[in-house]
């Protein structure tokens, strides 16, 4: 679904309306120490002896978002949900979607499809359990399915989930399947299953991130704010942001030992990122990625 559409049907007329296009607002829910990027440093065993400030930062997320009256889908690791029912339960309390991130954050590029399937299950297991409510979307660790391992996809669809928002079209040092469709689109090989793949503008005959993460703090907002006017009203597509409660964390205990690229990756105006949101969420309308993307009878006016 592109967004509610640009008609809407009463009867059986048609009836004109000027709507504000829809997009997905996606929280990828994991602490300061789970990035991919600190692999090397921060082994999983040190995880609970390391000052936790998931809570805290998805708490201040959920006051902004209660605030703007925005809605989202909160991808959440299952280990966070086995460590914090509380948030989870309010996630969904304040009318949220709440998706699965894997348990815990482990890439699908270094799992065999029997431990993918387990990790799938295990994260869909908890979160259920203590929310109450379905599980229908996933995201995957680092965007970490691609070319060379579409079986996630099968795997996904035989794990009873909708859609996934896993695939990233774009050319990158560790993510990234290039010639995936910009759009949302069933995967050939799991038709039953909505891929929705991050928000790119094709650019010089390339697909430049502007969904968010890091590429949201690199940009200035003025980038951000012209590339979801130019999809939503020259594309007519819906557009997906996706961020980290992390990011919105100054005062996050600083790492030792990365190297500058990660350093700089991670870092990079972590203080400004709080106000930037604010501006993308007052500017442009948002809800969870099941109601922009799967519920397609619905007309937001």
């Amino acid at each position: 679904m592109k967004f509610c559409g640009i008609i809407c049907r009463q009867g059986d007329e048609s009836m004109n309306v000027t709507i504000k296009p829809i997009n997905a607002m996606t929280v990828d829910v994991e602490d300061y120490f789970q990035v991919s990027a600190f692999e090397q440093h921060i082994t999983r065993d040190r995880w609970d002896k390391l000052p936790h400030r998931v809570e805290q930062n998805t708490g201040r997320i959920l006051d902004l978002f209660q605030q703007r009256q925005v809605k989202a889908t909160f991808f959440t690791l299952g280990w966070v949900g086995e460590r914090y029912p509380g948030l989870v339960r309010r996630i969904v309390a304040e009318g949220h979607e709440l998706a699965s991130h894997g348990y815990q954050h482990t890439r699908v590029t270094e799992q065999t499809p029997d431990q993918f399937r387990e990790d799938l299950r295990l994260s869909k297991l908890i979160l259920e359990d203590v929310s109450g409510q379905s599980v229908i979307g996933y995201r995957a660790a680092s965007y970490s399915i691609g070319a060379k391992n579409l079986w996630a996809l099968e795997i996904l669809q035989e794990e009873g989930f909708s859609y996934s928002s896993s695939i990233y079209p774009v050319k990158h040092d560790l993510y990234g399947m290039p010639d995936a469709p910009r759009f949302a689109y069933r995967p050939t090989n799991a038709p039953g299953l909505l891929e929705i793949p991050i928000t790119t503008l094709n650019l010089f005959r390339r697909n430049i991130p502007c969904g968010g993460g890091g590429f949201f703090r690199l940009y200035p907002y003025s980038f951000s704010k012209w590339a979801y006017r130019y999809i939503n009203n020259k594309e007519q597509q819906a557009g997906i942001f996706y961020f980290h409660p992390w990011e919105i964390d100054p005062e996050q205990p600083k790492q030792q030992g990365l190297s500058f690229k990660t350093r700089f990756r991670h870092y990079l105006n972590l203080s400004k990122m709080h106000d930037r949101l604010d501006n993308l969420i007052t500017d442009f309308a948002w809800d969870t990625m099941r109601n922009v993307f799967l519920n397609k009878t619905d007309c937001h006016h």
